[in-house]
């Protein structure tokens, strides 16, 4: 998987090439990812000429197996669609695009995004023990996709709150050595005359700073580099 990782671009991709493995390894004829954002499933990536409809069927009536697997975390089995009475219209839905059974995994809990994979296949009792191993092994894999993937992106939301928080503080310190050059007072009351104006004026602190440099400049403070990690 760190291999799949490093060589493609985006985790749509990875996914996808994830879903296309299983999909081919497996009795199945069709996949499709979900993941519950804002509330709303909606399906990522998908293989198969059914799956993106059997997927949208389900999140319009909100219900069926896959956000049943969602919802409960647990694995749910369709092994014949011709004999299920579960979710309403769906099965025949499903029947009706040549889909027979089909098989829904959640997406393992150590990812703190809802989903689960879905796959669809023609045939009746299309998925055997061994298949339900083979596509849970796929399943934990794109749990720790998606995992690895929201790691990277909290660490890079953490390192530009930590840029906009160190390029406030530089410019703070540069307000506060003006005013202590100009007013000849000591930090401590250069800070405090700032904040008092940042009150009176009701901008906040680092805006105020911002104005007073740009006065004294005549243009804006130059922004603080990148930060970079260490070579």
């Amino acid at each position: 998987m760190i291999d799949w990782l490093l060589e493609t671009d985006s985790l749509r991709e990875f996914l996808q090439r994830l879903v296309d493995d299983a999909v081919s390894a497996s009795g199945a004829d069709g996949c499709g990812v979900t993941l519950q954002r804002r509330g709303r499933p909606l399906t990522v990536v998908s293989t198969g000429e059914v799956a993106d409809k059997l997927d949208e069927k389900q999140y319009g009536q909100d219900d069926g197996p896959c956000l049943q697997a969602l919802r409960t975390g647990r694995i749910v089995h369709v092994p014949e669609m011709l004999e299920e009475s579960r979710w309403g219209p769906y099965p025949r839905f499903a029947a009706d695009l040549g889909v027979r059974s089909s098989m829904s995994l959640p997406i393992p809990a150590h990812s703190h995004t809802a989903g689960a994979l879905n796959f669809y296949a023609t045939d009746p009792d299309a998925f055997t023990d061994s298949d339900r191993h083979a596509l849970k092994l796929s399943t934990a894999q794109v749990g720790g996709g998606i995992a690895l993937a929201q790691r990277l992106a909290d660490a890079e939301d953490f390192a530009r709150d930590l840029q906009t928080a160190l390029a406030s503080r530089r410019v703070i310190d540069q307000a506060i050595g003006s005013v202590m050059q100009q007013q000849q007072c000591t930090e401590e009351e250069a800070f405090d005359l700032l904040r008092r104006l940042s009150q009176q004026t009701n901008l906040k602190l680092h805006d105020v700073c911002t104005r007073l440099l740009t006065d004294i400049a005549g243009r804006p403070p130059t922004p603080a580099p990148p930060l970079r990690p260490r070579p």
